[in-house]
């Protein structure tokens, strides 16, 4: 049996950053300012997990249903998205960081999907930390998407019974573990939609602390409550 009062850290951790649009309207500020903030907890965050030994992060950036926001929001999301992707080479390189991307990227504007194609190449050979940007994402879509990918290339008369282990193997990332922990900021306590198929397993927490709030310290201990759970992948306790 192990030690419970051995720190444990997640292999990998997936991050809903919930609060950007309520931290700058609780400060009479313009929504966009909060997720200007977001960009600057999720580096913190970033440090954070690589000073832990964390060795995958996902950041639910942009989900499918994000479209439903108002049209200017969503247009600044989408150019801070671009923005952001193209001048944190230097902390990419800095830090050893290797970026990936979950969801569809036909959907995504145009700058948008090419600075993801570019960073997630020319970050490729980065291993101190992979940090899978979850944009235009969403689990159901995955699902749906995956599906798809299994069938091209086969007939109507000729489709076998899908496997658990076929539907994985046409996952976005199908490579990337599943997560361990999965995190949401904000006070909400639900997963939206956030890898639906990956997170069966994962112990979940949820800070009230909304997301351009949190820095290493919040990880820490989002990090020690996980190091405290006993995980049994539904066998006995």
């Amino acid at each position: 049996m192990s030690d419970p009062s051995v720190s444990i850290t997640p292999r990998h951790i997936g991050i809903i950053m919930d609060g950007n649009g309520r931290w700058a309207t609780m400060r009479k500020m313009r929504r966009t300012r909060g997720h200007r903030e977001g960009i600057e907890a999720a580096k913190r965050v970033v440090l954070e997990g690589i000073r832990q030994g964390v060795e995958f992060l996902s950041l639910y950036a942009f989900s499918t249903e994000n479209w439903r926001r108002a049209e200017e929001e969503v247009s600044f999301i989408m150019g801070l998205v671009a923005r952001n992707l193209r001048d944190q080479y230097d902390f990419y390189r800095d830090n050893n960081v290797r970026v990936t991307h979950s969801g569809n990227l036909d959907g995504l504007p145009d700058e948008v999907r090419q600075e993801i194609t570019t960073v997630t190449r020319e970050t490729a050979d980065n291993d101190a930390i992979t940090v899978n940007l979850a944009v235009n994402y969403g689990g159901r879509d995955e699902i749906v998407r995956a599906v798809n990918r299994w069938i091209e290339g086969r007939t109507a008369d000729h489709l076998p019974q899908i496997r658990e282990a076929d539907l994985h193997a046409h996952l976005d990332l199908p490579q990337m573990p599943d997560p361990d922990l999965v995190i949401r900021t904000g006070g909400e306590k639900r997963i939206s939609n956030f890898l639906l198929w990956e997170c069966a397993y994962a112990e979940l927490y949820f800070s009230p602390r909304l997301w351009p709030e949190w820095t290493g310290d919040d990880l820490r201990e989002a990090i020690t409550d996980f190091s405290h759970r006993k995980r049994n992948f539904g066998g006995m306790r």
